[in-house]
């Protein structure tokens, strides 16, 4: 099934109008009011992730995102990333970002505020069932809702 990989999400990112990204490559995108812009880079993936608190997961498993947001635009930023971000599989399913922390890294909190030219990082989780193949993760401004989407190809270098 990893031959279909590149097949995969390339058919997403046309089906979804996403601007594809190489690996860790940063993305520029636009919001959908006046000013609202960021440069979103994709700079790690860890699958599987651990919960920092025990949890059950059945037959899911994590997977951790950590991206880097900087404020290109000349309004300010106030967004909640988790839900701007989603994992893309193999098979076509889309799963939502969520702030579940894991041993990764810090999460980004429920909301990010960042002037212009500011920056943050911060871990996103997916929670994905066991057997799923990644394939892509995208990202817009306006909680996931911006017509600007960014994607990167999985699994990164």
């Amino acid at each position: 099934m990893r031959g279909s990989l590149p097949a995969v999400a390339l058919l997403a990112s046309t089906l979804l109008g996403a601007a594809p990204g190489g690996s860790g490559e940063t993305i520029s995108l636009a919001g959908n009011g006046p000013g609202q812009r960021l440069d979103v880079t994709l700079t790690q993936v860890v699958d599987p992730a651990r919960p920092t608190d025990p949890e059950p997961t059945g037959s899911d498993r994590l997977v951790a995102t950590r991206f880097r947001l900087e404020n290109t635009g000349t309004a300010v930023y106030q967004d909640s990333p988790a839900p701007a971000a989603h994992l893309l599989d193999t098979a076509g399913q889309r799963f939502t970002g969520d702030d579940v922390p894991t041993t990764a890294g810090p999460a980004f909190p429920g909301t990010v505020t960042l002037d212009p030219g500011g920056t943050a990082e911060g871990f996103i989780t997916f929670r994905i069932p066991a057997d799923a193949e990644p394939a892509a993760v995208q990202f817009a401004l306006n909680t996931g809702l911006a017509d600007d989407v960014g994607q990167w190809s999985l699994p990164l270098p």
